[in-house]
C-alpha cells in the first residue's frame, strides 16, 4: 500500500508541518490554558488553504485527496489538538453543505469558509440524543416565509463564535430518522433567537470551546439544506467522512506522544544507562509503535477508499476505532515512561492524555463504531 500523494499535495503537507512546528507548537499550551485558540492562528492556517482542505477547487478549496488531507490533519493535531478540533468542526459544517446543499447554498457559503472568512459549526447532538440522532427533539415547523426552529443542542464545537451553524431538526416528528432535515443558520441574522451558554469546562481540547445553545427563531425558506427529510442521510455521510478525520487526529496525538517517549527514553539515565535500554521500557515503545503504525495504515486505507467511490462506512469506523484507542494507549504509556515529570504541566504528556480522551466519544463512540463494524460484517 503506497498511499501516494501528488507533488502539489506534498508541498502543502510540508507547509502545514512547518506551520505546526513554528506556529502551533509554541502556542499549544497557552491555547489550553486560555481555553481558546487565537484568531491569528486560524488566519495563518486559512492562508495556506487549511480551513477548506475538504473542499474541491470549484468552491475555494485546494482540491487535495483524502490521504493528503489526513496527513495534514494529523500534523496539525500533533502540534496542537485544539486547533485541529476547530478546523475539523469546520469540515463537518462545510461537508454538510457540500454533500446535502443546493448549488446556490454551496456558492454562498463554501468559498468564504475555505478562505477562513466564516467559521461553521455542526449542530447535531442534543442533551437527549447523542448516539441516536433519531431521538432528537429540536423541531422545524413551516411558517410564512420560512421555518421556525426550536430546540436545544449541546457539545457543539465552534458554535458560540460560528458565523453559521448547520442545525439538524425534525420536520416530521412521526417519521423517525426520515423526518430529520438540516438548516443553514446564519448566526448574525438569527442572533435574537440564539441563546448560548458559556463554553463547557472540558477535560481536554480546552482551546476548542464546545457550547450548549437554545434556538428559537425563524429562518428563511432557502435555509433548508437540500430537501426536507434528507438531513439524517446527509449527517451520516458527513460523519463517515468525519470519522476518518478523527482517526487522523488520533494519529497526530499518537505520534507526538510516541516521539516524546522515544526521546525521553534515550535521554533519561538510570544507573548511567538510557531508560530505553531497560527491557520493560523497550517493550512499551515497541507496543506503542505497533499500535500507531497499525492505526496509520487503517486510516490511510479508509482515506483512500473515501476518494475511490466505494462504500467506506466500515473502513472509516474501523480506522476511528483503532486510531482513537491507539492514541489513548500511546499517550498514557508515554506519560508512564516519563514518570512524575509526565504528570506535570511542564511537559505536554498530561495534555496529550486529556486531549486524546474525547476521540473515543465524539463523532460516534467506540461502542457505536463496534456496532457499525459488526452490522456490516453480518451483511
Amino acid at each position: 500500500m503506497a498511499f501516494d500523494i501528488t507533488a502539489d499535495e506534498q508541498e502543502l503537507v510540508d507547509a502545514v508541518v512547518s506551520i505546526g512546528k513554528d506556529v502551533l507548537v509554541p502556542q499549544a499550551a497557552a491555547a489550553d490554558a486560555n481555553e481558546r485558540v487565537s484568531d491569528e492562528t486560524l488566519k495563518t492556517l486559512a492562508e495556506v488553504g487549511v480551513m477548506g482542505l475538504n473542499l474541491p477547487e470549484e468552491f475555494g478549496g485546494p482540491g487535495v485527496g483524502s490521504v493528503a488531507m489526513s496527513q495534514m490533519v494529523a500534523a496539525i493535531t500533533e502540534a496542537c489538538a485544539s486547533t485541529a478540533s476547530i478546523v475539523t468542526a469546520q469540515f463537518l459544517a462545510t461537508d454538510s453543505i457540500l454533500l446535502g446543499g443546493t448549488d446556490a447554498q454551496r456558492e454562498a457559503w463554501l468559498p468564504r469558509a475555505a478562505a477562513g472568512e466564516v467559521i461553521g459549526a455542526f449542530g447535531l447532538t442534543e442533551p437527549g440524543a447523542g448516539s441516536n440522532p433519531a431521538e432528537m427533539s429540536t423541531k422545524a415547523t413551516r411558517v410564512d416565509g420560512g421555518w421556525h426552529l426550536k430546540g436545544t443542542k449541546c457539545f457543539i464545537t465552534n458554535a458560540g463564535f460560528a458565523d453559521f451553524i448547520i442545525v439538524y431538526a425534525k420536520t416530521d416528528v412521526d417519521a423517525a430518522h426520515k423526518g430529520i432535515s438540516a438548516f443553514i443558520v446564519d448566526t448574525a441574522a438569527a442572533s435574537a433567537g440564539l441563546d448560548f451558554n458559556p463554553p463547557e469546562k472540558t477535560m481536554g481540547l480546552r482551546g476548542s470551546p464546545v457550547f450548549e445553545f437554545v434556538i428559537d427563531t425563524v429562518v428563511p425558506e432557502d435555509a433548508l439544506l437540500g430537501n426536507a427529510g434528507e438531513g439524517f442521510t446527509t449527517a451520516m455521510r458527513v460523519l463517515d467522512r468525519g470519522r476518518i478525520e478523527v482517526a487522523a487526529m488520533s494519529l497526530g496525538i499518537g505520534k507526538a506522544a510516541l516521539d516524546a517517549a522515544v526521546d525521553w527514553a534515550g535521554e533519561r539515565k538510570i544507573s548511567g544507562k538510557p531508560l530505553g535500554r531497560l527491557q520493560g521500557i523497550a517493550f512499551k515503545l515497541a507496543d506503542m509503535y505497533t499500535k500507531y503504525r497499525s492505526a496509520w495504515l487503517l486510516t490511510m486505507d479508509a482515506a483512500e477508499q473515501r476518494d475511490s467511490g466505494v462504500d467506506f462506512t466500515r473502513s472509516s469506523a474501523t480506522a476511528k476505532l483503532a486510531a482513537s484507542e491507539a492514541a489513548a494507549y500511546i499517550a498514557d504509556e508515554a506519560l508512564q515512561i516519563h514518570g512524575g515529570y509526565g504528570f506535570t504541566r511542564d511537559f505536554p504528556l498530561e495534555r496529550y492524555v486529556r486531549d486524546a480522551r474525547i476521540y473515543r466519544i465524539y463523532e460516534g463512540s467506540s461502542e457505536i463504531q463496534r456496532t457499525i463494524i459488526a452490522r456490516s460484517l453480518s451483511k
